[in-house]
């Protein structure tokens, strides 16, 4: 066994001593003790990475504790309904010691993560923590509030604003009014809970401020393949585990996603270059732009009389994702640690206090500079030996397998809770060479259940491949035995014996993983193998997030809905006119295919015409009729063409087919 795969194995048979097959490093798979033979009550313990994990080394619980002010008593925030959005409180049980279901060290980022409340990062800012997935950072402006990524939820904002206003030194009510909004980067974590803390949106003289190419981005990653990465985001965060040791116990970057209403106020201001300094509210704000970072528009900006620097998402407390597993375009981590480095030379010497939209700040010039090299060279390294060793001719699978980092860059805040090594080598794999790996046994693979159904074939049925499979977990290797239980599962579902035991390998591979995500997926998997698939699946979709949208892209929105096969044979012709901005749409359906073009007047040449204005539009796309829309010609065609638009499936099946 080569030094790059002993350090980790996962062992799954009662009284094993150790597993047969290795696994990556970095996959963050610890060493299970000896279980109950692959049940839900095996368990799992953590290898120290050759000492490199000290669990005496308390600095990072001291600086998540560094400023707190007060708590939101009870932890829970509630919509207008009385429905709970989100339960800080849930994760209560963390308090304790590690348990033999939680891997140890993703039991100490969860008990980090889950701290709540006020604190105060340095004079004039503070940061809400706890009441959502992401933090919310508000600054002291000389007339009001600069609130710095509203949160998921209108809901955990507005209690997040609240806990502020209710425990500030500021007493004066003008002091505490919302004077400026800014957008570090397009996720929904850092945008959706603008109305919470704007509820009428941005009045006139309130920049709403964010990186250049911001509004685009958010609707192609919430909009066009929204449904999708909402479903995958699903089994990524865990939302419908039960919050307990044997669930989720968090996510890695924070502990969970809300469940309230997700808005979108449209940025005014756009940050477009490095060196940009604004001055808002009378807070000087000098900009470094870091696109294809964590974000394909992201932004970090210095506070300089503060000396405080914000680091968006670049730079937290645990290895990011190059390739994020409920689906986004994959991360530039060549750029990612350029501009870590570039960060490092512009904010060097002028900060006290780094702060980021999730964990907790570090303090102190030197420990700051720490950080971001760790993590410069961490992305770095990850980028430079899979390059290398695809020019060897490595596969992405065999990249996962064989690299490892160098123990210099294995500290707390470069462990993968939230991205992994194993993962994301395999997405900077991608970025550079696609899906192929060039061998032509994979070129032309047969769809999943057509593979599992000969694969189960040919291992002599479903019966044999199950015992089969039982085989590898008494071996120790869960990972084949999951491989073969999926080919069952896929070839029958109904098979009640093969769904149970990949259930039960799912679970101990979930309570092993060091990776939040990846136990997340796995118990996810086993939930609804057992379970079935949960309904009623949240949507980042929602009508204040439609209404930031522009013409075109809601446009766009409809076209990725076209049943195409179904659409070959339609041919329409309508424009869409809207005399407020003085635009006319034509739209064209033929080939299975929706194109625009727009100008100033109608030509003549449509079926039918609709004028209306924006509100009306995106109430016909909400399924509620023409209302008050003018429809001049025939009025069928557009039935013809929202005949063909596919209603998403929030539910499609995962784990099985």
């Amino acid at each position: 066994m080569s030094p790059m795969n002993r350090r980790r194995f996962i062992a799954a048979a009662a009284g094993a001593a150790a597993a047969a097959t290795a696994v990556s490093p970095e996959s963050a798979f610890a060493t299970p003790r000896a279980g109950n033979g692959g049940t839900q009550d095996s368990s799992a313990t953590t290898e120290t990475d050759e000492g490199t994990l000290n669990f005496d080394d308390k600095t990072d619980f001291a600086n998540a504790d560094k400023g707190f002010i007060a708590a939101l008593t009870p932890g829970v925030v509630k919509n207008a309904k009385g429905k709970v959005v989100w339960d800080n409180d849930a994760y209560d049980f963390l308090k304790g010691e590690a348990p033999e279901t939680v891997n140890e060290s993703l039991w100490r980022q969860g008990r980090l993560a889950a701290k709540q409340g006020l604190y105060k990062v340095t004079d004039r800012i503070y940061q809400v923590r706890g009441l959502d997935l992401s933090n919310m950072t508000i600054v002291e402006g000389d007339t009001g509030l600069i609130v710095i990524d509203p949160l998921i939820s209108a809901e955990t904002a507005a209690a997040a604003l609240k806990l502020y206003r209710d425990h500030s030194e500021h007493r004066d009510a003008d002091a505490k009014k919302v004077t400026a909004l800014i957008y570090t980067h397009p996720h929904v974590d850092h945008f959706g809970g603008a109305y919470g803390v704007l509820p009428d949106g941005a009045p006139d003289g309130v920049p709403v401020i964010a990186p250049e190419g911001f509004l685009g981005h958010a609707v192609s990653e919430n909009v066009y393949a929204g449904t999708a990465m909402t479903r995958r985001s699903s089994y990524m965060y865990g939302a419908q585990l039960p919050k307990s040791a044997k669930g989720q116990v968090g996510c890695g970057l924070g502990q969970n996603v809300s469940l309230g209403t997700v808005g979108l106020i449209a940025p005014t201001k756009d940050i477009t270059k490095t060196g940009q300094v604004e001055t808002v509210d009378g807070v000087r704000i000098e900009f470094q732009m870091t696109p294809g970072t964590e974000a394909p528009a992201e932004m970090n900006f210095l506070f300089p009389d503060l000396r405080a620097v914000c680091m968006a998402e670049n730079a937290t407390h645990t290895m990011h994702n190059i390739i994020t597993l409920r689906g986004a375009q994959v991360r530039d981590a060549r750029e990612w640690a350029h501009y870590l480095n570039e960060a490092i030379d512009l904010f060097g010497g002028r900060v006290d206090v780094a702060f980021a939209s999730h964990h907790w700040p570090t303090w102190g010039g030197e420990d700051i500079t720490e950080l971001l090299t760790e993590q410069r060279d961490l992305y770095a390294y990850m980028h430079d030996q899979t390059l290398r060793m695809i020019n060897l001719g490595m596969t992405g699978r065999e990249i996962a397998e064989e690299i490892k980092l160098p123990p210099a860059l294995e500290g707390w805040a470069n462990r993968g809770y939230y991205g992994s090594l194993s993962h994301n080598v395999k997405g900077i794999y991608q970025r550079y060479m696609g899906w192929f790996d060039a061998n032509p046994a994979h070129l032309w693979e047969h769809t999943p259940v057509d593979e599992a159904e000969r694969y189960v074939k040919a291992l002599g049925g479903a019966a044999a491949t199950v015992a089969k499979a039982k085989g590898f977990v008494k071996g120790g290797d869960l990972r084949f035995a999951a491989t073969l239980l999926n080919h069952v599962v896929f070839a029958d579902p109904d098979h009640r014996a093969a769904k149970s035991e990949l259930a039960s390998v799912y679970t101990r591979l979930g309570y092993a993983a060091e990776n939040a995500v990846w136990r997340n997926f796995y118990l996810t998997g086993a939930m609804e193998l057992t379970e079935g698939v949960k309904s009623g699946e949240s949507t980042t979709v929602s009508p204040t997030m439609m209404m930031a949208l522009s013409v075109d892209q809601l446009i766009d929105s409809v076209a990725v809905r076209i049943n195409g096969p179904r659409a070959w044979d339609v041919k329409v012709r309508m424009d869409w006119s809207f005399p407020s901005m003085g635009r006319v749409y034509h739209l064209t359906l033929q080939n299975g295919v929706l194109t625009y073009r727009s100008d100033d007047k109608a030509d003549g040449t449509a079926g039918v015409t609709l004028t209306m204005t924006k509100p009306q539009l995106l109430a016909l796309l909400g399924g509620k009729g023409l209302g008050d829309i003018k429809v001049e010609g025939d009025a069928s065609l557009l039935q013809k063409v929202l005949g063909v638009v596919d209603a998403p499936d929030k539910s499609f099946a995962v784990v099985t087919p």
